[in-house]
């Protein structure tokens, strides 16, 4: 499987390279584009950026793996993130994690067979003072409750 950019993230590319001094600057913009084409950073896709950017795939897989936001491995198409750090754990996340979970039959870190779902534990949503915070996607879940979780499940189903 050969990876390429979209037409309109090659134009995007093309127009950060005009704006950058140095290509690896291009490394988390580029990253994000991938993501966002593929939902995923493959393998094959750390290479052509590493080719793109004049710099090895180790270096691009040594970024994408050290940010929690990149996946390097496919997700579902309803990416449902639990927030597991302090302000959220003592609101309830834990609880919702669990919640989830049963309601959609996986464990955190894990994907429905149908690649519908995949429940993901996160560091820090910056939403402590609405605690517990679950991110779908783009979209943030403040003050979470099971009942809003089954909710906004149903309607993703």
């Amino acid at each position: 499987m050969n990876f390429e950019f979209s037409e309109e993230n090659e134009q995007k590319f093309q127009e950060l390279l005009t704006k950058y001094p140095k290509k690896d600057s291009l490394m988390l913009p580029s990253l994000w584009m991938i993501q966002h084409q593929e939902s995923w950073i493959s393998p094959e896709a750390m290479e052509y950026l590493a080719k793109r950017l004049d710099t090895s795939p180790m270096n691009i897989y040594s970024v994408a793996s050290f940010y929690t936001m990149f996946h390097l491995k496919p997700i579902g198409k309803y990416n449902i993130q639990v927030c597991k750090t302090l302000s959220c754990m003592l609101r309830g996340s834990e609880d919702i994690k669990k919640h989830i979970e049963n309601r959609l039959g996986i464990k955190a870190g894990e994907s429905t067979k149908d690649m519908k779902f995949t429940i993901t534990e996160v560091e820090c949503l910056g939403s402590c003072g609405t605690a517990p915070c679950v991110c779908i996607n783009d979209d943030y879940i403040q003050n979470t409750t099971p009942a809003i979780i089954d909710e906004i499940i149903n309607e993703l189903k």
